[in-house]
């Protein structure tokens, strides 16, 4: 059997970009499927992508209010393995030029979300379950100048994972930092100079290539199949790193 057939798996961000390619991935892995998302009208598309109906259920959540989130937790019950792919596109002005507020918002989004997350599965995860979160490639190559605030979020990450995997044992808590992906979120960042962007970059990766959502989801599922995995941040950046 499948590490996953029939594993109930709730992916938070998952009507679109990297959070839709882990939700593919689980629903051919045979597992029974939660996204989560903000907009219900992202969350339908996403449904008839995935076309998976008897193994697919879709809910609106804000990964920033906690009421929210544990209205989402009583709804699911009891599962298996939590992926938060959720963000926002991050503050990227010089230091000396930040707007505090935008960082706030951010830290919200991004860090105090996955906080939010963690304490309510905490309560339903099945013993031995998994959770995993995402960090980034900025912690290790931050842009500069304005890449400060994107660094300290993303590299926050694995620090939470490994205090969490002792806190949370025998649960595992894992985090994947993805390179550059094609996800809706560059279409905000670069809009139409998006395609040579991605041209310029591509050409810098030992992988020659920008990483598509179906390139980076095989991580985050053995996050969840390695049952001798956890406190670990995965990277899959496609030698981003090493550049």
């Amino acid at each position: 059997m499948a590490p996953l057939m029939g594993r109930k798996v709730i992916i938070v961000g998952g009507s679109s970009g990297i959070g839709l390619g882990v939700a593919s991935a689980a629903v051919k892995a045979r597992a029974q499927v939660v996204i989560v998302g903000r907009s219900m009208e992202r969350l339908k598309v996403a449904r008839e992508t995935l076309a998976a109906e008897d193994r697919l259920t879709a809910l609106a959540a804000d990964m920033t209010q906690e009421r929210e989130i544990a209205r989402l937790f009583d709804a699911v019950g009891t599962f298996d393995h939590l992926v938060s792919t959720a963000g926002s596109p991050p503050p990227g002005d010089p230091i000396d030029q930040t707007d505090i507020d935008a960082v706030r918002d951010f830290i919200e989004n991004k860090f105090v979300g996955a906080v939010l997350l963690a304490k309510h599965a905490a309560r339903r995860l099945t013993r031995g379950g998994s959770m995993t979160f995402t960090s980034g490639i900025n912690k290790d190559k931050p842009p500069v100048p304005g890449g400060a605030v994107v660094a300290a979020i993303a590299g926050s990450f694995s620090y939470l994972a490994h205090a969490l995997s002792l806190e949370l044992a025998p649960t595992r808590v894992n985090v994947v930092s993805p390179g550059w992906v094609d996800t809706p979120m560059f279409d905000a960042l670069a809009g139409e100079a998006k395609a040579g962007y991605f041209d310029t970059m591509a050409a810098r990766l030992p992988v020659g290539r920008i990483a598509t959502p179906a390139d980076i989801a095989p991580a985050y599922v053995h996050a969840m199949e390695s049952d001798f995995t956890t406190g670990q941040t995965l990277h899959i950046d496609g030698g981003q790193s090493l550049i």
